[in-house]
Parts: C-alpha cells; sequence; structure tokens
C-alpha cells in the first residue's frame, strides 16, 4: 500500500503502513540529524572504550608476573579476536540490519526479541568450532612458527577464556537488540561498572589468590559474566522489554537468510582486524625499535578507532530505522551526512595529531630512536583518521541496509590486493620502514570509504526499502501458525 506524502516526492513514498509510520515526514535538517548521530554515538563510543580497557587491565596485571606471561596473554588476546571476538562484533552486525529495521518496519515489537534469540542460537553454534580451537591451539601456533613456551601458554589462557566467550557473544548480540530500539547507553552503564570491577577482580586472582597466570582468564571470564548478567537485569527492569515477548520457537527458522548476513558480517570486519595483525607481524622483522614504535602507534588507534566506530553502529541503525519507517529520501540524507560527519571528525584529530608529532612518542617511551619514528609515522596515522572516519561511517550505512557482503568485497580487495602487497613493498623492498606498512593501510581504507561512499551515492533507496518490507514479510510468514513459548 503506498501512501503519497504531503511532498509530493516518488522517492519519499512508504511501501507498507507500519506500527510508527508519521505521514508528516519534514525535510531533513542538518542540524537534527547531527543531533540525533551524536547523542547516539557518544556512549557507544565510551563503551566500546571501556570495553578494550577489559583487554588492557587484564594484560597489565599478568605482565607484571613477568615477559613470558605479558607475551602470552598478550598473544592470546590478540588471537581471540581475530578468531572468537570477530565472531561478536563481526556476526551481530546481521542484527543492525535485521532488528533496526524490524523495530520500525513491523507492526509486532517481539520480532526483534526474535531475531536476539536467533543470534544467540547461530553465533554460539559458529562458537563450537572455534572454542576447539582453542583448546588445541598449541600444534597450530607451533606450525606457524611460534616458540613451545608461548605456544603453551597461549593455549592454557584460552582455555580458562573459552568460559567466558559466550557471555561475550551474547553481550554483544544483546547490546544490539537494545541499539535497534534506541537504547544507546544500556551497555555503557554496564561497562562503568564492570571495568573497575575487572581491574580488581584480576588483581585478586593473580595475586592475592595465588592463581598466578591463569587467574586473569579466570576473572576475566567471570566479568563478561557479569557482563551479559547486567545487562539482561537492565532489559528486565529498567528498558528494553519491549521488543522481548519470550521464548519463540520461531528462534530456530528463518536461519537461511540470517546467515547470509552473519557470514559477510564476520568477513567485513575479520578482513580489517587480520590485515592490521599481519601489519603488527611484519614490523617485528623490521627491528626492535620499530616494533616498539607499532605497539605505540597501534595502542593509540586502538583508542581513536572507538570514535568511527561508534559513528557507524550510531549510523547503521539510524539507516535501518529509517528504511523501516519507509522513509527512504531520511536514510540517503543520513548516510550521507554520517560520512561527513565522520571525515570532520577525522580531520579535527589529524590536525592534533600533527600538532603533537614531535612529542607524542614520549606518553609511551623515553628511547629516542623510538619516540624519532613515531613522529616520522604519525603524519600518515594523522590521515588515517579521516579514512577510518568514513569508511566506518559508510560501513555502518551498508550495515543498515543488508549490505554487508558490499563492504566485506571492498575489503579484501582493498586490505589484501593492495594495501598489504603495498605496504610490504614499500617496507622492505624501498626501505620505508614502519611508514610504507602505513602507507599501504592508509590507502587501503581511503578506497574502502571511498568506494563505500560512491556505492551509498548510487544505491536505489526505494529498492533498499522494499528489501526491508520483503525482510519483514518472510519473518511474518514464519509467525503464521506458531505462537511463543
Amino acid at each position: 500500500m503506498a501512501i503519497a506524502l504531503p511532498n509530493g516526492n516518488e522517492e519519499s513514498r512508504p511501501i507498507l503502513p507500519n506500527r510508527n509510520y508519521n505521514l508528516n515526514f519534514a525535510t531533513p535538517s542538518i542540524s537534527k540529524e547531527i543531533w540525533v548521530l551524536t547523542k547516539t554515538s557518544v556512549p557507544v563510543i565510551l563503551a566500546y572504550m571501556l570495553q578494550n580497557s577489559l583487554q588492557t587491565g587484564c594484560v597489565l596485571i599478568v605482565g607484571r608476573l613477568g615477559a613470558e606471561e605479558l607475551a602470552a596473554s598478550a598473544f592470546a588476546f590478540m588471537f581471540a579476536m581475530v578468531t572468537g571476538w570477530v565472531l561478536a562484533l563481526g556476526g551481530s552486525t546481521a542484527l543492525d540490519t535485521l532488528c533496526s529495521q524490524s523495530w520500525t518496519a513491523s507492526d509486532n515489537p517481539h520480532e526483534v526479541g526474535v531475531l536476539l534469540q536467533r543470534a544467540y542460537l547461530v553465533l554460539l553454534l559458529l562458537f563450537v568450532p572455534v572454542a576447539a580451537l582453542w583448546f588445541f591451539v598449541e600444534p597450530v601456533l607451533l606450525f606457524l612458527g611460534q616458540e613451545v613456551g608461548l605456544s603453551q601458554m597461549t593455549q592454557l589462557f584460552l582455555r580458562y577464556l573459552t568460559a567466558g566467550a559466550p557471555a561475550y557473544i551474547c553481550f554483544e548480540a544483546t547490546k544490539k537488540y537494545l541499539q535497534a530500539q534506541g537504547i544507546m547507553h544500556a551497555g555503557t552503564y554496564v561497562l562503568l561498572i564492570c571495568s573497575p570491577l575487572n581491574m580488581g577482580l584480576n588483581y585478586l586472582f593473580v595475586w592475592e589468590w595465588n592463581y598466578g597466570f591463569i587467574g586473569a582468564p579466570i576473572a576475566t571470564s567471570i566479568i563478561y559474566w557479569l557482563m551479559f548478567g547486567l545487562l539482561v537485569s537492565y532489559i528486565v527492569f529498567i528498558d528494553g522489554s519491549a521488543g522481548w515477548g519470550g521464548f519463540s520457537r520461531r528462534a530456530l527458522q528463518n536461519w537461511g537468510p540470517f546467515l547470509k548476513l552473519v557470514g559477510p558480517g564476520i568477513l567485513m570486519v575479520g578482513t580489517e582486524w587480520v590485515a592490521f595483525e599481519i601489519v603488527a607481524l611484519a614490523a617485528g622483522h623490521l627491528g626492535t625499535t620499530s616494533l616498539a614504535a607499532q605497539s605505540v602507534i597501534m595502542t593509540t588507534d586502538q583508542v581513536l578507532n572507538t570514535i568511527p566506530f561508534g559513528i557507524s553502529i550510531a549510523t547503521s541503525n539510524r539507516v535501518g530505522n529509517l528504511l523501516g519507517s519507509a522513509w527512504p529520501v531520511g536514510a540517503k540524507f543520513s548516510a550521507n551526512l554520517s560520512a561527513m560527519l565522520a571525515a570532520t571528525i577525522g580531520m579535527v584529530i589529524m590536525v592534533i595529531m600533527l600538532f603533537a608529532r614531535d612529542s607524542f612518542g614520549y606518553l609511551f617511551s623515553d628511547e629516542e630512536s623510538v619516540v624519532d619514528l613515531v613522529s616520522d609515522v604519525l603524519p600518515w596515522v594523522a590521515a588515517f583518521q579521516i579514512a577510518d572516519g568514513v569508511a566506518g561511517s559508510c560501513g555502518g550505512s551498508l550495515r543498515g541496509m543488508g549490505n554487508q557482503h558490499l563492504g566485506a568485497i571492498v575489503n579484501l580487495i582493498s586490505y589484501y590486493a593492495l594495501a598489504l602487497p603495498l605496504g610490504i613493498y614499500l617496507a622492505f623492498k624501498h626501505d620505508f620502514g614502519l611508514a610504507g606498512l602505513w602507507i599501504g593501510q592508509c590507502v587501503a581504507l581511503f578506497l574502502v570509504g571511498g568506494v563505500e561512499w560512491l556505492i551509498i551515492l548510487r544505491i536505489n533507496w526505494n529498492r533498499e526499502v522494499d528489501k526491508c518490507f520483503e525482510r519483514v514479510r518472510a519473518e511474518r510468514k514464519d509467525e503464521e501458525g506458531d505462537e511463543e513459548l
């Protein structure tokens, strides 16, 4: 059923009426849209900053046991990120699409609850082979050329961390469920509680209760379960229960379309993460100074990356909600404005980094050689912030539409056909060193951001609304003749 809006714009005509449909869509406002994106981005940015601190705090505390423990814990978390946490953050992007669109497009708010249950089942099932890998990872690491001691300690760490992994995965999926409803701050509140508790509990297990090295993954696993429990409690007692209609058999149905979003979502996130780990490994072959400078740069970038990542989450939910509201003009406007906002913030960060380039390295090291190398590479890292912002924002828009596969393809080509070969060639064949590796990464992200923004500019937004309601119709077919438990 099509309903013409007052402005008569064909592109603004909804496909179906829905429970949140508003006949009086106004012309998109730049100031209002910036306010919406900012208001929803900030709590997500803070949440991911706090979430990153969980890993950092754990490594800092266990690292005081010795150099081997420091290396093994850091390596274990790196391995966990590219094999397990990629399921949580990449696989749950399916909910960026489905939950955000269903929340505004469907006349049944409990659809998002069914989608959440389906995500739990699918992602936990996908984690089973990853858990097996974690339990028996030592031979794999030895095959890859890692030292015997590091391989043994990494396997031990990951075996204990496996206990908390399901909670981490479910925590990420539950955040998406809440974000689709516009509840962006719940995860931040939970992490404000759990981040300091994580430091305290790690200290108790490692030092006071004499668990030593294994105390860190035990404590961290407990914190992951506490995070998930507190987020569920927030839904039950404070806000977010509107989307929950009880456990449903429908969570066992319609897995095909869900997996079609999960797979590309994992690939979209994982290709970028693995590329950065390859750069880190390559930096180790450039010498101790380059490795130390890379550690400084990556630590800084991990903190700064939470900004474009937060904007991307807010954008994916905003675009999905607007498509579900059958307002293609609004979705298109928000997607493009988000990219411009992210690019502007990236420019501000770039200017600050360039002003601080000569002294920045002293925050991490007193060695002049490390500080000088950081100063030499920082202009490329500064330019990287603009590209990271645009790529993050546009990636969020693609997830909001359900076009994760496009983002995955662009990432694969940009990083593995261009960035890594170019960076390694410049670093080792033309003696650019660490700067060469970052030139490659910078080129890749500018390409990712540029191509994805071009896709957004050329996308048929009317068709994206059609696809949104086709997904809702598919869910309704599964609902017919089925009742919630």
